[in-house]
């Protein structure tokens, strides 16, 4: 196995203010897991959603979820390796782009 990748999606059911008309976080979540699994063998791809209003007992998901009903980012905002790679409506090109560096193995 190649790189560990794992792919975090914070998000509420709610739609965030700024993203009228966009998908829910869930379902980005839903459509984010299809479109990589398309391109990409998922043998090293972990996805994980957080709710950040009900985030789960963890130091790190608690502070991003803070800090996004903060105001500080858009939601649906979207990790890989803990680096942030989309928020609001996200991009495929950005995120393949940061599965592609981080060893993500393209399907044949």
């Amino acid at each position: 196995m190649d790189n560990y990748i794992l792919i975090t999606v914070y998000g509420a059911e709610q739609i965030c203010a700024s993203c009228v008309g966009a998908p829910g976080a869930k379902d980005t979540y839903e459509w984010l897991q299809a479109a990589i699994g398309r391109k990409y063998t998922d043998d090293n791809i972990s996805y994980e959603y957080i709710d950040i209003e009900q985030p789960p007992d963890n130091e790190k998901h608690q502070e991003w979820a803070g800090r996004i009903l903060d105001d500080e980012y858009f939601y649906p905002l979207v990790l890989i390796n803990g680096e942030i790679v989309a928020e609001g409506i996200p991009r495929l090109k950005s995120i393949y782009r940061e599965l592609d560096k981080n060893g993500a193995v393209v399907q044949t």
